[in-house]
């Protein structure tokens, strides 16, 4: 009889150890068909998933280009001497402000000599052409003139004040009067600013062609030019107001506004010159200086994703769109800008659908 339930227990426990509702449970893989994927909730991915529904939010392109600060062209001189001759005196320094017609320098040379005589010889002509015909014109009053003396006075005085006229017109150039013969020429301001170059030296000769000396700015107001690519510059039009920042100054805020857009397309960078107008009241923003320009675009609804959402295969990008309770479908999707967190998705997806925003990378093996 002992032998008998002996052998009971033994046959119980074979049967048992064959039995396969026994052994431990084991993990589920991926189920797989096509470009869906099944995910069990016993396979360790499955707690690794993290799912978004879609939206449409604002979006603003943004256009961002690169710029360089420059002073407005009609509110900038270059002074150069317009005669060869020697510096007698300066009457400005280095950061000074002067206004229109301001004197700037006055420079002794015998070329203006020659100018200021050929003005005194042409108004002395026409004081003795204008004495000549009011005397024709008297004897031809009184009886005892010749018209034809008159009509050759009449017309000596016309030209003689056609000639003076020129005299002064090549005085008025340089902005003089004229003066004595042998006076300096004083040399003036053509605009209002700042003095801010300055390489006078009192008693230096200057040649006619020599390089500016003195350079005026008024930088209240400055332009930076920068270039817009060709594809973006239907974001860009006159009157835009921008952003602008500039390494100088990282923390101010600067806004400027588009002032003109260039007509025509540089063939080897495919961009667009655009000038910016900003208003400079504290003269921080220098010439030369480099800066960065925001233009900003009207915002319109798109569909935007976490990056975390978007795989990469090849060329092409993708993400995994929920389907139905543990199952995903792999999308192809075209995508446009994107920043640290979110790409903007052109087309491939729609407001109201749920993607795999982690977990993708898991998903690889089941491509």
């Amino acid at each position: 009889m002992r032998k008998t339930v002996v052998t009971i227990v033994l046959l119980a426990f074979a049967i048992s150890c064959k039995n396969p509702k026994s052994e431990a449970p084991q993990d589920q893989d991926l189920l797989v068909k096509g470009d869906n994927v099944i995910v069990p909730e016993s396979n360790p991915v499955f707690k690794k998933i993290k799912t978004e529904m879609v939206t449409e939010q604002d979006h603003s392109d943004g256009v961002v280009s690169a710029g360089t600060i420059q002073a407005i062209p009609n509110h900038y001189a270059e002074i150069a001497s317009p005669f060869s001759g020697r510096i007698t005196k300066s009457f400005i320094s280095l950061g000074q402000n002067v206004s229109a017609n301001s004197p700037l320098f006055e420079i002794l040379s015998s070329d203006y000599f020659s100018v200021q005589k050929d003005y005194t010889d042409a108004l002395n002509d026409v004081q003795l052409a204008e004495k000549n015909y009011r005397r024709q014109q008297d004897l031809v009053k009184h009886g005892v003139g010749i018209q034809k003396e008159l009509d050759e006075a009449e017309t000596d005085f016309k030209n003689k004040k056609t000639s003076l006229s020129n005299a002064s017109s090549a005085l008025k150039v340089y902005n003089s009067k004229g003066g004595g013969i042998g006076s300096p020429l004083i040399v003036r301001a053509p605009i209002s600013g700042e003095i801010i170059s300055n390489k006078i030296v009192n008693g230096q000769y200057l040649k006619s062609d020599s390089d500016p000396v003195i350079i005026i700015a008024e930088l209240s107001k400055v332009w930076i030019s920068g270039d817009v690519k060709e594809k973006d510059i239907r974001f860009v039009n006159t009157g835009d107001h921008v952003s602008v920042k500039v390494s100088a100054y990282p923390d101010k805020n600067i806004t400027g506004k588009v002032y003109h857009i260039n007509e025509v397309v540089d063939e080897s960078t495919r961009s667009i010159k655009v000038l910016i107008e900003c208003d400079n009241p504290d003269r921080r923003l220098k010439p030369g200086m480099y800066a960065t320009v925001n233009f900003s675009t009207t915002p319109e609804k798109t569909v935007m994703i976490p990056v975390t959402a978007l795989m990469q295969n090849d060329s092409s990008q993708y993400v995994w769109v929920k389907t139905g309770k543990n199952q995903f479908a792999k999308r192809s999707v075209t995508t446009g800008e994107t920043d640290q967190k979110t790409t903007r998705v052109i087309s491939g997806l729609k407001a109201g659908e749920t993607i795999m925003t982690e977990g993708g990378i898991y998903m690889l093996d089941a491509k």
